[in-house]
C-alpha cells in the first residue's frame, strides 16, 4: 500500500529547546552516514538560542555541515546567524597540514623532519603514516576549543576510524620523536648536516608540545564535567555492532560516552518528543514495507540494551523528509532534549 506523505510545516516555537543542558563540549561520533553531522547542528542551535555563544566544527573531511544548516560554512569560525550567537567551520585538513608542526620549516622551505618521517615538505608526516590529516584537523580543533569567544564547541567528528585515532595520536608522536632522536644519537654529526641543527630542534619541539596538547585534550575527553561525547547510531545491527566497538574503545582510554543518540526510529514523531503538533508517521498497520523495516529496527535495538545500559538514550525518528536547514532541525534538536 502507498504511503502518503505530508511535509512538516512547522513546529510550536515553545517545544523547541531554548538552551541546551550539557557541558562546555559536545561531541558527535560514530559510524559514518548515521546522522552525526544532522546531531551537531541541531545541538547547536538550540545551544545558541538562549544566547550562548556557540561553534559547530565539523572535523571530517567529508563535509556536510554547510549542506545540513543550509548556508555556506567558513574553513574558520565564523557567525553564521545574525540573530543568535551561532558560529561554524568546517576544518579543511589539506590546508591544516600546511600549518603548524607539519608545515614547511627548513632554509628552503621545507619541513627539516620530512626526510625522516617518509613524507615531504607539503606532509611531513607522510602519505603511509596514518593520522596525519587527524593531527592537523585536531590542531585547528583544540584552538578553537581555547577560543574565549565561544562558550561551548559543538563537534562534528570524523567517522569512528578517524575518531580513534586522534586519541592514538599522543602515542603516536611520541614515537616519532623518539624514533628522530634515535636516528640522531646513531648518525650522529650526519643529522646535523641533513637536516640543519636548530630547524631539527625546532620541528622536534614543536612535535612534542603538539603532543603535550592531544594529551590536553584526551584529559578533557576524559571529564564529564567538561565534555559529553555523544555516540550515534541507526538502529541496524552492523550500525549497532560498530558502536559498540566504538564504546569499548572510548572506554580503553577512559573517555565516558554519557549520550547514545539512535537516529531514523521508525517510530511516530510524537512519541519520541512533545512537539505540540501532529508530523507525518511510518503506517505500520497497512504499509508492509513500514512494518518490515520496522521489525528490522526492533531486532536491533533489543539485542542492543545491553548496549545501552549507564547511558542516556535520546530517540531521532526517521523523517519523511531530509533534514536540512533549521525547521526540521529545530523538531530535531525537541528530540534531543526532551
Amino acid at each position: 500500500m502507498e504511503l502518503e506523505v505530508e511535509a512538516v510545516d512547522d513546529i510550536d516555537d515553545d517545544v523547541v529547546p531554548a538552551g541546551i543542558d550539557a557541558p562546555e563540549y559536545v561531541l558527535y561520533g560514530g559510524k559514518g552516514g548515521v546522522g552525526k553531522t544532522t546531531m551537531a547542528a541541531a545541538t547547536a542551535l538550540a545551544s545558541a538560542r538562549d544566547g550562548t555563544a556557540t561553534l559547530v566544527v565539523s572535523t571530517d573531511p567529508a563535509h556536510s555541515l554547510s549542506d545540513t544548516l543550509d548556508t555556506d560554512v567558513p574553513p574558520e569560525p565564523g557567525q553564521i546567524r545574525d540573530d543568535i550567537p551561532l558560529y561554524a567551520a568546517e576544518i579543511d585538513p589539506e590546508e591544516a597540514l600546511a600549518e603548524g608542526p607539519f608545515a614547511g620549516g627548513g632554509d628552503d622551505g621545507g619541513n627539516p623532519l620530512a626526510g625522516l618521517l617518509g613524507g615531504d615538505a607539503a606532509n611531513p608526516l607522510g602519505g603511509s603514516m596514518p593520522g596525519s590529516d587527524e593531527a592537523a584537523a585536531i590542531r585547528l580543533l583544540l584552538e578553537y576549543m581555547d577560543d574565549p569567544r565561544f562558550e561551548r564547541v559543538v563537534v562534528d567528528t570524523a567517522p569512528t576510524g578517524h575518531t580513534l585515532r586522534l586519541l592514538e595520536l599522543p602515542e603516536m608522536l611520541d614515537s616519532m620523536v623518539g624514533k628522530i632522536l634515535t636516528m640522531r644519537e646513531k648518525m650522529g654529526g650526519m643529522m646535523e648536516g641533513l637536516l640543519g641543527g636548530a630547524d631539527e630542534e625546532e620541528g622536534i619541539d614543536s612535535l612534542r608540545e603538539f603532543a603535550d596538547r592531544i594529551e590536553q585534550f584526551r584529559a578533557v575527553l576524559r571529564d564529564p564535567a567538561k565534555t559529553d561525547f555523544r555516540v550515534v547510531l541507526v538502529p541496524e545491527e552492523l550500525s549497532v555492532r560498530e558502536s559498540e566497538r566504538l564504546l569499548d574503545r572510548l572506554e580503553q582510554f577512559g573517555v565516558p560516552a554519557g549520550t547514545v543518540v539512535v537516529n531514523r526510529v521508525m517510530q511516530d514523531p510524537g512519541e519520541v518528543a512533545d512537539l505540540g503538533q501532529d508530523v507525518v508517521a511510518p503506517n505500520h498497520t497497512d504499509c508492509e514495507f513500514c512494518e518490515r523495516r520496522w521489525q528490522v529496527q526492533r531486532t536491533a535495538l533489543d539485542r542492543s540494551q545491553e548496549l545501552f545500559m549507564g547511558h542516556d538514550v535520546r530517540r531521532v525518528p526517521l523523517f519523511a523528509e531530509e533534514v536540512q536547514g533549521e525547521r526540521l532541525l529545530r523538531i530535531v534538536a525537541a528530540c534531543l532534549e526532551d
